[in-house]
């Protein structure tokens, strides 16, 4: 008898965790060596996560270029899994949002000047679409999920494996509850527009191969999030 598949309300946690367990599948090997991944149903029940949950998950490492998808054969790894997410797991558990937005402002406006000398135009696509999603997304859960997306594209494509590794540990905190809860509290609509029109920037900027202005509006961006950030955050320091 098969088991079943979890219903959402019996898999609370947010998609981004839920996508978080998806990575670590991937990188944890074993499975088939064409990469392809279980069904949905089979996935969900690993997991024990609801098949909304999973589908979110999946449609967002699919517009990273991290897996794809082929109608009536299934779900496949579209590249080699990151080995570095066991380590940036374990460091994630000291950080708080605070402490992680004083080291990606240190690091993302970096990643971003890279990316747009190094970016694509199949690159270029698929952050135009992550923007897009971000912009029509309904809810706060989703728009975190698209958001840490168009990130971890960029960090992606700038190509420095060793920037892409301290990346990494801060990405990790982006899937913990608190960093949801803290991030919820400060989105209001406005802000979010205003979020949304900083992402634009950025992209533009990389696709005009404008190193000076990625950088630039990267840091506007993350200086903008710091502020609200601190704005609801306990206590004056990391």
């Amino acid at each position: 008898m098969r088991a079943a598949v979890p219903s959402e309300d019996s898999s609370p946690r947010n998609a981004s965790q839920v996508l978080a367990d998806v990575r670590k599948l991937i990188a944890g090997g074993g499975l088939d060596a064409d990469g392809k991944l279980p069904n949905e149903r089979d996935l969900s029940v690993q997991l024990n996560v609801g098949r909304r949950g999973l589908r979110r998950a999946l449609d967002a490492l699919e517009a990273e270029g991290l897996i794809w998808r082929r109608q009536g054969k299934g779900t496949f790894i579209g590249q080699p899994p990151d080995p570095k997410g066991k380590l940036a797991a374990e460091i994630s558990a000291e950080a708080n949002p605070l402490s992680v937005m004083e080291a990606r402002l240190c690091l993302e406006p970096e990643l971003a000047a890279l990316c747009a000398q190094r970016a694509g135009p199949e690159d270029l696509v698929r952050m135009h679409h992550l923007v897009d999603r971000i912009d029509q997304t309904s809810d706060a859960e989703s728009a975190e999920l698209w958001d840490g997306s168009l990130h971890r594209l960029i960090a992606r494509v700038a190509g420095n494996p060793i920037l892409m590794t301290a990346f990494a540990l801060l990405d990790a905190v982006r899937t913990s509850q608190t960093w949801q809860d803290q991030r919820d509290r400060a989105r209001s609509p406005e802000l979010r527009r205003l979020y949304t029109q900083q992402h634009r920037s950025i992209v533009s900027a990389i696709a005009r191969h404008d190193t000076d202005g990625a950088r630039a509006t990267m840091r506007e961006h993350l200086s903008l999030l710091s502020l609200n950030l601190r704005a609801v955050y306990p206590g004056d320091r990391p």
